[in-house]
């Protein structure tokens, strides 16, 4: 008499285990975008300081409140240009 196992016990650690990778996919899609964001805020936020260092030879500045950061964060560099642009019109 050998040790056996069952069917359903390995039916039951493979749904386990695919269980396990899909949670796992799901809570690493979110830390992506979250990534993303850190990234476009970082970059946005040196480029308004860029924009402004550079700017005040030629008379432009940005204002960097909590609207701009956040146009600058979530758009990155097309968000700077767009207030560029805005600073321009306006």
């Amino acid at each position: 008499m050998g040790i056996g196992i069952e069917l359903s016990v390995i039916f039951a650690y493979a749904l386990g285990l695919i269980l396990l990778y899909v949670i796992g996919y799901l809570l690493l899609f979110p830390l992506k975008w979250i990534f993303k964001l850190i990234y476009n805020g970082i970059i946005g936020g040196i480029l308004l300081l860029v924009v402004n260092l550079v700017g005040k030879l030629i008379g432009l500045n940005i204002v960097i409140n909590p609207i701009t950061a956040l146009i600058a964060g979530f758009l990155g560099l097309p968000g700077v240009i767009m207030l560029i642009l805005l600073k321009k019109i306006i």
